[in-house]
């Protein structure tokens, strides 16, 4: 699993809308959101470049939202608390991983991230 890199200084991109495939389309492996039908390199390279930013900017976000469930899951407070332990099983994470994602969720659930405004759990 990557490690969350915050972006506290880079504004946010705004990607292309990323738009779900019909069934049929998703089922052929050659099919990509439509680019095997793009003959224009020109084209093909300004859709390829919106998709990738798109993809990114949706790992970023759902990073985000990763640590923000990491810390409430840590939260002490809680009385099914979970230890750094127990979410790096959940999620698949070393638990050195799981501590970081936890502080990096605390962060954003004080609105000290970039990142969107999350409201602490009371």
């Amino acid at each position: 699993m990557a490690e969350p890199t915050p972006r506290r200084n880079e504004p946010r991109l705004r990607p292309a809308p990323l738009l779900f495939e019909p069934a049929e389309a998703a089922g052929d492996p050659e099919h990509f959101f439509d680019l095997e039908s793009i003959d224009d390199p020109g084209a093909l390279l300004t859709r390829a470049t919106e998709l990738a930013l798109a993809f990114r900017a949706a790992a970023d976000r759902a990073v985000e939202f990763q640590a923000v469930a990491a810390a409430q899951l840590a939260d002490p407070r809680r009385f099914d608390r979970l230890t750094p332990a127990d979410i790096a099983e959940r999620a698949e994470w070393t638990e050195d991983y799981a501590k970081r994602m936890v502080e990096f969720g605390q962060d954003l659930l004080r609105g000290g991230g970039e990142g969107p405004a999350f409201a602490d759990p009371v």
